[in-house]
């Protein structure tokens, strides 16, 4: 039988083998400097992946994706990208994004996420990386960084496309409202909050408290939180604050309130507007039960359950205990020990150096204030829909929180705008969360403007 195999190639030997050995060597490298990032869930209309000077890459459904690639999108095109992290974001038509870096691995302590947004705009929703460490995810761009601390928000860059995509809307603004009843200031140490749910999420220098919070500070940690009735309290270690109630319109500061509980530990509060207005409607409670106190300034501390100890530095002191049927007015540098023996008076109470509020400096323009801003203003707008962004300049830094839009403009400057702004409440993007995200690209009319399409 003859065989049809050609002439047996020689043996490889020596500098050969050895030149064979290196180039996969140098290919293993290459390979893995492009490390995977993620992939295409879904694209519609023209889009590239490009790693350096390499070949363009379609965005297409199932394509990988890796550091250093540089994402476009053009006119009319929807991409929405899964990172291996779980971050999903939708890149809106006439979009560019480098994936500059990106590291995760599940639980390392050195996970992050850098990415540049060179034009158009984002919808996402982040995964681990940014939930593990406040540091470790961020948007560049040329006008600000965004700062992401475990979210889901909208990013845009303007310039003059915004204003044109609403030019010709009838449809009212909203107020962009802060929804946070306080924020947290001074920050040293670890703090967590526990909504009324039980879900449990990590708080970070200027992070919102809603009602129904429970604020929890690790052991020597310790922070003030700054209310938008001008209220502060400073937050010990080891401690527990509930807030659980706040309701305030600076215009009709009379019909607020606030409440809140110490469950554990030791806070020093300065009271605002709501007891400016009405004494009556800014109570604190505290872990001994019946027991209630209002105040201008006071200091409180409940290490047990048995007892607690407040303080009056500033104002009047009222202090009311179910248990014993009575109310006792504290002057100024007095105190009490109250419990279920009743109580004594005492004329000190240390509370292991923890800051007077009223001593801390507070930037409320970056935490709560809102400004009235040109529709047509180019620049970055965010959009948070929840969690929170910290929106940073080379001069400013403004933090936003659940229902908070934001703007950084080309001169450095940041603003709060004092009505939502249109193209942001009327975009049409699919959220990167879809489940059918072809069926709102073409219910919204998306990609109507003659772009070639890719299906």
């Amino acid at each position: 039988m003859s065989t049809l195999s050609g002439p047996r190639k020689p043996p490889l030997r020596g500098g050969a083998w050895r030149l064979m050995m290196l180039a996969a060597w140098a290919l293993a490298s290459a390979l893995a400097s492009a490390q995977s990032a993620g992939e295409v869930e879904f694209a519609r209309g023209v889009g590239f992946a490009q790693t350096g000077e390499q070949t363009p890459r379609t965005l297409g459904k199932g394509l990988v994706l890796s550091v250093g690639d540089r994402l476009t999108t053009a006119e009319g095109a929807v991409v929405i990208i899964k990172l291996i992290d779980g971050t999903r974001m939708t890149l809106r038509p006439n979009t560019e994004l480098v994936l500059q870096q990106y590291q995760f691995k599940e639980s390392a302590p050195d996970n992050s996420m850098v990415l540049q947004m060179l034009r158009g705009g984002l919808r996402a929703i982040t995964g681990l990386i940014s939930k593990g460490s406040p540091d470790a995810a961020k948007i560049q761009t040329t006008t600000a960084t965004i700062g992401i601390r475990g979210t889901d928000f909208d990013a845009r860059l303007c310039a003059k496309d915004c204003s044109q995509e609403v030019a010709a809307s009838d449809q009212e603004q909203r107020p962009n409202r802060v929804l946070a009843s306080a924020k947290l200031v001074a920050m040293q140490g670890g703090f967590s909050a526990v909504n009324s749910g039980g879900e449990k999420r990590g708080l970070v220098a200027g992070a919102s408290v809603y009602p129904g919070d429970t604020v929890q500070s690790d052991a020597n940690a310790h922070a003030v939180l700054v209310f938008r009735d001008e209220s502060r309290i400073s937050i010990g270690p080891d401690s527990r604050l509930r807030l659980d109630d706040f309701v305030f319109d600076r215009k009709n500061a009379a019909e607020g309130r606030l409440q809140v509980t110490l469950l554990r530990g030791t806070l020093r509060a300065l009271t605002g507007l709501i007891a400016q207005a009405d004494p009556n409607h800014a109570v604190f409670f505290s872990a001994q039960p019946g027991l209630s106190i209002q105040g201008q300034g006071l200091d409180l501390s409940c290490l047990d359950g048995a007892r607690c100890s407040l303080f009056n530095w500033l104002g009047m002191l009222r202090v009311t205990s179910q248990a014993q049927s009575e109310t006792q007015v504290v002057d100024v540098g007095q105190g009490l020990i109250v419990g279920a023996e009743g109580a004594r008076e005492i004329r000190t109470l240390a509370l292991q150096d923890l800051l007077r509020p009223d001593s801390v400096n507070v930037d409320w323009r970056a935490l709560f204030a809102e400004t009235e801003l040109d529709s047509a203003a180019q620049g970055l707008f965010v959009y948070v829909r929840d969690g929170h962004i910290e929106v940073s300049t080379e001069r400013e830094t403004l933090h936003l929180g659940r229902g908070e839009a934001g703007f950084a403009g080309i001169n450095g400057g940041t603003a709060r705008p004092l009505l939502l702004p249109l193209f942001l409440e009327l975009d049409q993007m699919p959220m990167p969360n879809s489940t059918r995200p072809a069926a709102a690209f073409l219910l919204n009319g998306l990609g109507s403007k003659g772009a070639a399409q890719c299906n």
